[in-house]
């Protein structure tokens, strides 16, 4: 059986876009284009970027913990003690990986309905994700993101 940072390695990298690499401080760290959607360091820690908006909402519902080394910011940490917490840990990243791939699919609005849905996101997240949703019907051609 696979442990759950492996498991969670192995279907981040699957994700449309997604490339992983060595993290600079040990680990590996998940990028959509140059951007970071997340890293997990051996030990199961897991450390997710976020706006200060969805941190503050993810911190206020017990969804994360502060990050360790930067708490006054948008990072926020999740450990992986158990097969149970890696369902939870993959929705913390694909909620950031959400972010990045809204601002470059064919039909925005339809992926963030179908990931709200599938994501099981409260109105609250939802309308934390509107913003990065584009204005312009310009759109670079992204994958399916049924992964």
């Amino acid at each position: 059986m696979l442990s759950p940072l492996k498991k969670l390695e192995d279907e981040i990298s699957k994700w449309p876009s997604i490339s992983v690499h060595p993290h600079r401080f040990g680990g590996r760290e998940f990028r959509f284009g140059s951007a970071e959607v997340g890293h997990m360091h051996m030990g199961g820690i897991v450390d997710i970027p976020f706006p200060r908006s969805v941190r503050d909402a993810l911190m206020a519902d017990d969804l994360a913990e502060e990050h360790r080394w930067v708490p006054n910011s948008g990072w926020v940490t999740f450990h992986i003690r158990s097969e149970e917490d890696f369902s939870h840990a993959r929705w913390l990243m694909r909620l950031s990986y959400l972010r990045y791939a809204l601002k470059t699919a064919n039909d925005p609005r339809t992926l963030l309905e179908q990931e709200s849905e599938e994501l099981h996101l409260s109105p609250q997240f939802k309308s934390l994700l509107e913003p990065f949703v584009p204005k312009t019907a310009s759109h670079v051609s992204a994958e399916s993101l049924s992964a």
